[in-house]
């Protein structure tokens, strides 16, 4: 599972560079998110402006990433593609997670 991070001001960006979050990837994406957001202080942004599909190991894998930095720590996501918006609002999911269109638009946030 292909993760990068970056921190820009208060806030650490997380981006995905995978077409898939599904459930061959799941836990590995877990794991890559724990290491990624060990260090995190303040607000993380999840990037998936290159990941085209997500299935419901997927979705469970970014749910379980939001619960395991705990409360002192906010999980938005960014760059969501048409299909993996329609997976988080026909679950209901955007009202768990605070959607952006674009990493700009979330960082300005």
């Amino acid at each position: 599972m292909n993760l990068t991070s970056k921190t820009e001001g208060e806030t650490l960006i997380v981006s995905v560079h995978e077409s898939r979050i599904d459930a061959s990837v799941a836990i590995q994406f877990k794991d890559r998110m724990r290491e990624e957001t060990d260090a995190a202080t303040g607000r993380v942004v999840l990037n998936l402006s290159e990941v085209d599909f997500i299935d419901s190991s997927g979705l469970g894998a970014i749910v379980a990433a939001m619960k395991q930095l705990g409360s002192k720590h906010r999980l938005d996501l960014s760059g969501l593609n048409e299909n993996v918006d329609k997976v988080f609002r026909l679950t209901r999911m955007d009202t768990v997670f605070k959607i952006h269109v674009s990493l700009e638009e979330a960082l300005a946030a």
